[in-house]
């Protein structure tokens, strides 16, 4: 049995440390650590100032002149707090946990604020804790908050279903945050018990609790902040952003692979908005971070779209540090941790060496060794099998009536309803697309049509459709689709592209469909090869082939959905076959 450390007990094991610290900051003894001749961004005053930043015990312990057992000299370069990601899918990388933060350390990112509602969709607490497991001790932290909607609605077949009651024992962990994006915006403006009570169960914890409610406005929008959530990420116009703000919520300023808000939301970056707002990617792809960068590529972009580079370093920062209560990050102040990003200078951007907790974890172009976390063998055995369905023929797409059109809209993850079609007609750009129940073996395939895409012949197909994770597939025909969702199953999950019967293109993602323990560059690789494949048979410019068809199940962004039922209007809440 763990006997539960009492307070005098605490007191006498932290009481060294903590002698340590203000020694050093009283300049009684030498730092850890100094960055001499620094020029700091002060999030506090907005300026940048300049001094030695003394480092001891993994925090910043003073600003002057300072001696160090250790010194770095910074001279010419400027020193930022750690960048922050307020809302990200980890699984999105497509990439395990420790692959991420070797990902995004070069970029600056310290910390993540992760939801994982994706894998929770497809292993219920099980994935929770997968995650859990595989973000301890990593070089950057790895907050969460927990998934809210699992299913996202009622007309979602998940792997899993969670209730208040499963969430409520996670609160207690120091890591969890509060509860993520409320989804069910529907279901908090009609006062739905089952939704309502996870808000009641976070707000019971004193915890933090996120929206998502995509163009909800007036009195319904009243009733879903009035229940207790206070921020969003969903927002796609200033107009909607800046109603959201008025009446009280934080703005998570999204650019990510599928949906980019920035250029619309840049009017928020002003003295007047930007201390409610905080910048998120959501859902982002290795070639992304590797090439745009991650939460710096959003400041250069913000930057270069004439936004103060003060303000957009603080958004990037500081903001989501004081929302989130991380009392301790997103400063370069005595008593904050030495979470640290040192930049060439505010034009470019250029992430040079990174600190966390006061070591050295990128510098010269390469992150410092570390291992990654071990998964007990329980949660790697049902995460690697995930898949209980049975193989499908061309039949099983066929169609007797009329279904109906999801349109694409270039640049975001909204769509429109554009009527019905009969047949496939590659000359009016209508494919037919598909969602297959791959949890527990129902056999219940959703089939309509969408426009936009592309495609001129063959196939794509993934195991990562937003939010239940059921295989999305789009087609010229039948027959190739029967073949691409076949090839998902048999690698355990991930995409497909194939044409005529032969696979042109393929990446396995053996981790509840979602992942894979591959290395980063192999699986950027793999998956450009995919991107290529797709672009080849004909999908359109300015489409992601993988991210777009991902989030065209996902019944709580309008207009039309497809789910493992059909055609699916998000306005109305029915079916249109």
């Amino acid at each position: 049995m763990i006997m539960k450390e009492s307070m005098s007990q605490r007191v006498e094991r932290k009481y060294p440390g903590k002698k340590r610290v203000i020694d050093a900051a009283a300049g009684r003894r030498d730092a850890d650590l100094v960055l001499k001749n620094a020029s700091f961004i002060n999030v506090f005053s907005n300026e940048i100032c300049e001094g030695d930043i003394a480092i001891s015990e993994g925090l910043i312990v003073g600003i002057g002149s300072y001696r160090g057992e250790r010194e770095i000299d910074v001279s010419g370069k400027i020193v930022s707090p750690g960048f922050i990601d307020a809302h990200i899918h980890l699984e999105s990388s497509l990439v395990s946990p420790s692959e991420f933060a070797k990902a995004v350390l070069p970029h600056g990112t310290t910390t993540v604020v992760c939801d994982p509602h994706e894998i929770a969709n497809v292993m219920g607490t099980d994935g929770i804790d997968y995650m859990i497991k595989a973000t301890e001790n990593l070089p950057i932290d790895v907050h969460f908050m927990l998934p809210s909607c699992v299913p996202s609605t009622p007309e979602d077949e998940s792997g899993a279903k969670l209730s208040f009651e499963d969430l409520d024992p996670y609160f207690e962990n120091g890591r969890v945050l509060g509860l993520a994006e409320m989804m069910n915006y529907e279901g908090v403006c009609d006062g739905d018990k089952d939704t309502v009570s996870k808000i009641l169960t976070s707000q019971g914890h004193h915890k933090k609790i996120d929206g998502h409610a995509p163009g909800l406005s007036g009195k319904r929008l009243n009733a879903y902040i009035a229940a207790g959530v206070y921020s969003d990420h969903e927002c796609s116009d200033f107009e909607n952003a800046i109603e959201k703000l008025r009446l009280g919520q934080f703005i998570m300023i999204r650019e990510g692979t599928a949906a980019k808000n920035l250029s619309a939301l840049i009017p928020l970056l002003s003295p007047e908005y930007s201390s409610r707002c905080m910048f998120c990617t959501d859902d982002k792809h290795p070639s992304d971070i590797l090439f745009e960068g991650h939460i710096d590529g959003i400041v250069k972009k913000a930057v270069s779209a004439g936004v103060d580079p003060i303000v957009a370093m603080k958004v990037a920062t500081h903001n989501a540090a004081r929302y989130f209560l991380l009392n301790n990050k997103g400063a370069v102040a005595p008593g904050y941790l030495a979470d640290i990003a040192v930049l060439d200078n505010l034009e470019n951007f250029e992430v040079k060496t990174v600190l966390k907790r006061g070591k050295v974890v990128f510098d010269n172009g390469r992150v410092t060794e570390f291992s990654s976390p071990i998964i007990d063998g329980r949660l790697r055995e049902k995460a690697e099998n995930s898949f209980c369905m049975r193989a499908l023929f061309a039949d099983d797409f066929k169609n007797n009536s009329p279904l109906g059109i999801i349109g694409l809209v270039k640049g975001e993850i909204i769509s429109e309803n554009l009527g019905k079609a009969e047949n496939i007609d590659v000359s009016k750009d209508i494919l037919k697309v598909a969602v297959v129940e791959r949890h527990k073996n129902t056999g219940h395939i959703g089939v309509g049509f969408i426009k936009g895409y592309g495609l001129k012949r063959g196939s794509v197909a993934t195991s990562i459709s937003h939010d239940s994770h059921n295989i999305i597939v789009v087609g010229e025909n039948e027959e190739d689709m029967a073949f691409a969702v076949n090839k998902v199953k048999e690698q355990r999950g991930g995409i497909a592209v194939v044409d005529n019967g032969r696979v042109l293109a393929s990446l396995p993602l053996e981790i509840a469909g979602l992942m894979t323990n591959k290395p980063l560059l192999e699986t950027n690789s793999l998956l450009e090869n995919a991107k290529t494949a797709a672009e080849k048979l004909g999908v359109s410019k300015g489409v992601d082939p993988f991210m777009t068809l991902s989030f065209m199940s996902l019944t709580v962004i309008p207009e039309y959905r497809i789910t493992t039922k059909g055609v699916f209007d998000v306005s109305s809440r029915k079916y249109v076959n």
